[in-house]
């Protein structure tokens, strides 16, 4: 047997009472009751989109479910894309899947409305243990291997099918989705049309140097403590300036979106930073055609100032660029001024440029 690296103590006791405070806080929290099973049925976002609750066994936690939101341009009493709406749309050409990212779910009534004025059918899944698939007594993003959602994935697309058996799928993910999409879009060439990747977190903050010294020690803390969680405190600066409640335009439920974020375990960190690594050493590979989309610049800092609230305050620009162009080999980087860390949820003149990025990227390279 490989000996064991001894665990940490500097943070023990800190690590202790987070661990306890967020299992009362689980407790606690009362969620929006699920979509529908077998149906669909009007989502709380509104505006034409519809879910559904895909069932998925269960773990160790109990019961484990995906979500499934598509939309309808149909049944959407108040389209406003971005660009400005068409009277007319086009007949879809393609379906685009969307996968939210850490402490996320799907939120943006516009994302829909957008991708139906250039010819695609829009859904958004809300992956296990998250969102809208998320339940009481569940660690929150809990998750020991990206490739367990592969399920969540392929049930979703078994379900698109039957709306759209024969249109090529592009994947569209934000942040710690847009990891996961990368991973799986690699695992499964030609699966795929294209892959959209909005500020995906495609390596740790302090790059190659931070993630080699932590990672040892996070993998030996995960093999013994998988749900423990990691010391270290969200200050909610990222929830300041988006929500509609503070800073920023958009409504979001408090038990899928808190402001001060879920507590993340060193089991989830420990399948996070080896997807990093492989990328970084050049183990992943897309063949589709990629889009990267990003702020202009990244501000880290310990206390509130305000140049966060024009700027990607979770992950490093420069960084994932660079990883971006070790994923594929035909990858396209848009970067947008003074965006947030998700670029469309920035203020409306700084994502309709975005919008106008992403419909170029489309028109040559989707179908």
């Amino acid at each position: 047997m490989r000996p064991r690296i001894p665990l940490p103590t500097t943070h023990v006791n800190q690590v202790i009472d987070g661990f306890l405070t967020a299992q009362l806080a689980r407790e606690a929290v009362e969620y929006p009751p699920p979509p529908p099973v077998g149906a669909w049925a009007p989502d709380i976002l509104g505006r034409g989109h519809e879910a559904r609750t895909i069932p998925l066994g269960s773990d160790e936690e109990g019961e484990v479910a995906a979500t499934l939101v598509r939309y309808r341009p149909d049944a959407d009493q108040d389209r406003t894309a971005t660009p400005e709406p068409q009277a007319t749309l086009p007949t879809p050409r393609f379906v685009v899947l969307y996968l939210h990212g850490w402490t996320d779910y799907l939120l943006n009534h516009e994302i829909g409305p957008f991708w139906a004025t250039q010819g695609g059918a829009f859904y958004g899944l809300d992956l296990r243990k998250y969102g809208r698939s998320l339940r009481a007594g569940q660690t929150p993003g809990y998750i020991t291997d990206l490739a367990t959602y592969d399920e969540d994935i392929e049930a979703a697309l078994d379900l698109i099918a039957e709306d759209h058996p024969d249109l090529p799928i592009v994947l569209m993910a934000h942040s710690t989705g847009g990891l996961t999409a990368t991973l799986w879009s690699a695992r499964h060439p030609g699966r795929t049309a294209g892959l959209v990747l909005v500020a995906p977190w495609l390596e740790v903050q302090g790059a190659a140097r931070v993630r080699s010294l932590s990672a040892p020690v996070v993998r030996e803390v995960a093999r013994a403590f998988p749900t423990r969680p990691l010391p270290g405190i969200d200050l909610g600066y990222y929830h300041h300036t988006i929500s509609a409640s503070r800073e920023g335009e958009w409504d979001l439920v408090p038990a899928w979106h808190p402001e001060n974020g879920f507590p993340a375990t060193y089991g989830w960190l420990a399948a996070i930073l080896h997807g990093h690594s492989a990328i970084a050493h050049r183990r992943v590979h897309v063949t589709e055609p990629v889009l990267l989309v990003r702020s202009a610049r990244t501000v880290f800092a310990p206390a509130w100032k305000e140049e966060m609230a024009s700027a990607d305050i979770v992950v490093d620009v420069e960084v994932i660029a660079e990883r971006a162009i070790r994923i594929a080999d035909e990858v396209t980087i848009a970067t947008v001024p003074d965006a947030l860390h998700d670029v469309l949820l920035s203020p409306r003149p700084i994502r309709d440029l975005a919008y106008r990025q992403i419909a170029r990227w489309a028109s040559a390279y989707l179908p």
